[in-house]
Parts: structure tokens; sequence; C-alpha cells
């Protein structure tokens, strides 16, 4: 439909890492390598997957410089990317008014919000991805099953997949469906974000945001399945155990995981020119060699 809205995506990539420190005193935790790549392809290639090719990365002052040195215009890959500053991180919550103050977020616009640390890999990720940015009416969030789900946003939902609540680390959680890093609005999340007021730690939260769509009963979940990982690369443990995963799967099956050139190139964002120029831009790379094999 020609006056269908469109879903932007955004990617939150601020804060300062300070869990992983010294590691990332001078470079931002979402350039850090998650085996074979920086650790910021692993979101973007999520919004690749659910077809989101408009993109808006959200960092620190500091940190923009090297996330443009290193992503430019996302031409390469097919995609249009755009860079805006957060100058302080207060909250999840805040990309929604930085997306709108920068022209990024137009009225009308659906979007989806991805966590710069989170990676999610698996069998029908695609087609859940592609099914939920096809909704145009509400919020959908993601469930996903964990052994400790006190220490995450936890889903209480019924049997339509409505969810009833969200409760944030919950002493006698509801049930073991975590929240992970990935969350699918409507053209409502800007104004229901403008008018969050700050919470006890002085952030606007997520959770808040959400409320409001739970509060209207136009918030659903879409149920990740046990052939589907999530990974939180917020600590040294869980940073080794994802470049880990990584490395096992990609040298088992001899295909790479966030490979934002390949996702671009199968779906016809880049022709082979295009392919062949970031070949050459990536030298003698291990990396650069894998891309070599798609021409073939």
């Amino acid at each position: 439909m020609a006056n269908q809205p469109k879903r932007k995506g955004i990617v939150l990539a601020g804060g300062t890492g300070s869990r992983l420190f010294p590691l990332t005193i001078a470079v931002s935790k979402q350039l850090m390598p998650v085996y074979d790549k920086p650790m910021i392809y692993y979101p973007l290639s999520v919004l690749m997957l659910a077809e989101v090719r408009e993109i808006l990365l959200i960092s620190t002052p500091a940190d923009l410089p090297n996330f443009r040195k290193l992503l430019g215009d996302g031409s390469q890959f097919g995609i249009e990317l755009s860079y805006a500053e957060q100058p302080s991180p207060e909250g999840l919550a805040q990309a929604f008014p930085i997306a709108s103050d920068s022209g990024f977020l137009e009225k009308g616009d659906s979007s989806v919000l991805i966590l710069g640390d989170n990676l999610f890999y698996g069998h029908n990720l695609v087609e859940s991805l592609v099914r939920v940015s096809s909704l145009r009416e509400g919020a959908t969030v993601f469930g996903y099953h964990v052994t400790n789900p006190k220490d995450y946003g936890v889903l209480e939902f019924d049997e339509k997949n409505n969810v009833l609540s969200i409760e944030e680390k919950p002493e006698l959680p509801k049930s073991n469906f975590a929240v992970p890093g990935l969350y699918f609005y409507d053209k409502k999340a800007t104004d229901f974000a403008r008018a969050l007021r700050p919470s006890a730690r002085g952030e606007l939260e997520i959770s808040d945001l959400n409320n409001c769509y739970l509060e209207l009963q136009q918030m659903r979940v879409e149920l990740l399945g046990r052939g589907t990982a999530w990974l939180d690369t917020g600590s040294y443990s869980s940073l080794l155990q994802a470049a880990q995963f990584v490395e096992v799967m990609e040298q088992r099956q001899g295909l790479k995981i966030a490979c934002l050139e390949e996702i671009a190139f199968q779906r016809g964002w880049i022709d082979r020119t295009e392919l062949k120029e970031q070949i050459v831009r990536l030298g003698k790379s291990g990396y650069s060699h894998y891309l070599r094999g798609l021409l073939h």
C-alpha cells in the first residue's frame, strides 16, 4: 500500500560499559569483538533480517566517530544509516525523543528498538521478525525461556499471547519468560516516551513505555522457541560465551552469523560490483575470503 507507514530501526549503543572496565574505558562496548566481527554487527543484522533498511544508531559523543568510521552511511550493506548523540544515558526510552528530535522518526513512523549488546540467532527467527514487523498497531515484545527469570523483566501473558504484565526482576516471577532487548512499536511510541517521567533512578524506563501499551491492551508477545539463542554480552563471561557460540556455529556450518554484506547481497540490496568493492576494502582477512565465496 502506498500510504503504509515505514518501520524504522533504532540501535541503542550508548552507555559507559562500566561493567566491562577496563576493556571499555577507551572503546565502546558495542565495538568489542564477538568472535570475527564487532558486536554492533549482530543487532544490525537483526534489523536487516526484519527487512528494516532505515536505521539510526544512537551512541555517546565520544564513540560516534568510531561507529561512523566502521559503518559509514551503511550503503555497503544496502541500508541507510544515520547517527544521533545520547549525551548521557538516561534510560532506554530516551531513544525515542532522540530519534524524533534528530528528524529520523517522523509522525506516523512505526519503529523497532534493539539494544546494541544483544545477539539473536536461531531457527525461524527471520520468519518471526518479518511477521512482527508487518504489524502496524500496538507493540510487540519477545519472550525467551530462562532458568533465572528473577534477573530480567518477566512476562505474564494469556493463551492468545496478549501481555498481561511485565515485572522487572520480580522476587516471585509469574513465568520463566524474560524480555530480551528487542521491541517493536507503532507510531504512538514517541508521544508516549515524551510523556514519561524519570523513575526513582532518574531514567526513562522502557518498562514504563511498555506499560503505556499494556494499559491500552495493545501489547503482544512473540515467543522465541527452544531453537533460538538470545545472548546478552554485557559481562566478561557473557562476552566470551557469545564469541564461543558464534565460533562453534560458524566453524560447524561454514556459514557466518550476522554477515551484513551477505544479508544485503541475498536480498538484492547490493549487487556483485558493490560486494566486490567491500571485499577489496576488507583486504586479506578471513571475513573477506568468506565474502569472496558468495560470488561463486
